[in-house]
């Protein structure tokens, strides 16, 4: 309904100079209510999406937006393995593509150290696991280099990213990936609210998602990655510790909690309708 209200809507407004600080007050102004117009339409879908605001959230970003408007917008989201993460981000790509909207994305799967010396030693990933090796800790990140590209990033330098490769093999090929650095940079994975990294992003999300539903996501993308199930439920129980460990104890540093069940159109429509309402203005 709101998203048609939008798009359907005729108002136009004056395209206020972004470049005084009057006219970026009007901005920030502008978008706090077109966001609790969200909110407020969101409580009356079935499944909603955002769970939790910080109160704090707003006045923030519409302070950031005010005081520095050079810099790119770097939006960080994590969450539990299986919670929908990567799911959502790569969504919400895809539609800022066909919207020609500015954004771009990176994954922090993409920082893992290379770790294929250690995968020969001890014949598989499984097996380097089994034998203690934690690959959800921050020892386990290039996270010193995330640090560096997500500084250029938020100051419009563009950057290589390494790439990690899927294969079981455990190996990182550096400068591999190219990132713009975009007005709007979503940064995904378990790895955007560790300590050092966190406190870079301007918006920080944290997708929650009930645990049945997370196990069922698990274990089928443990079946789709060809993983017998045995393997797949020792997995699953070493990331459910890890979780504990390093990821559920960022949920309190998350400016917005959300819903990784919703719907993936809802979350099109929500880009859909701030396209719409940042393009509203007549010079």
């Amino acid at each position: 309904m709101l998203i048609e209200e939008q798009k359907n809507s005729h108002d136009k407004i004056i395209k206020p100079d972004f470049s005084t600080k009057t006219g970026r007050e009007f901005l920030a102004f502008y978008l706090q209510t077109k966001f609790k117009q969200i909110l407020k339409n969101d409580k009356k879908m079935d499944v909603p999406l955002f769970i939790e605001v910080n109160p704090n959230f707003i006045s923030k970003f519409s302070r950031r937006l005010i005081e520095h408007p050079e810099k790119k917008i770097l939006i960080g989201v994590t969450g539990e393995s299986a919670s929908g993460k990567t799911t959502i981000c790569k969504q919400v790509k895809k539609t800022s593509t066909e919207l020609d909207f500015p954004l771009e994305y990176l994954s922090i799967d993409n920082y893992f150290n290379d770790i294929s010396d250690l995968i020969k030693k001890y014949g598989s990933f499984d097996n380097l696991r089994d034998n203690g090796y934690d690959v959800d800790s921050p020892e386990s990140f290039q996270l010193d280099l995330l640090k560096e590209h997500l500084i250029q990033l938020s100051n419009g330098v563009d950057i290589m990213a390494p790439e990690y490769l899927i294969n079981g093999t455990g190996v990182s090929v550096p400068d591999s990936i190219p990132i713009k650095a975009k007005k709007l940079v979503v940064v995904e994975g378990m790895a955007a609210m560790y300590p050092g990294i966190r406190e870079l992003f301007d918006i920080r999300i944290y997708v929650d998602i009930n645990p049945k539903i997370q196990k069922k996501w698990f274990l089928a993308r443990a079946e789709k990655r060809n993983q017998d199930k045995e393997n797949a439920l020792k997995h699953w129980d070493y990331v459910r510790t890890a979780a504990e460990k390093y990821i559920k104890p960022s949920k309190s540093e998350a400016d917005i909690i959300i819903n990784g069940a919703a719907s993936l159109n809802y979350f099109s429509q929500i880009i859909e309708f701030m396209h719409s309402a940042t393009n509203c203005f007549v010079s």
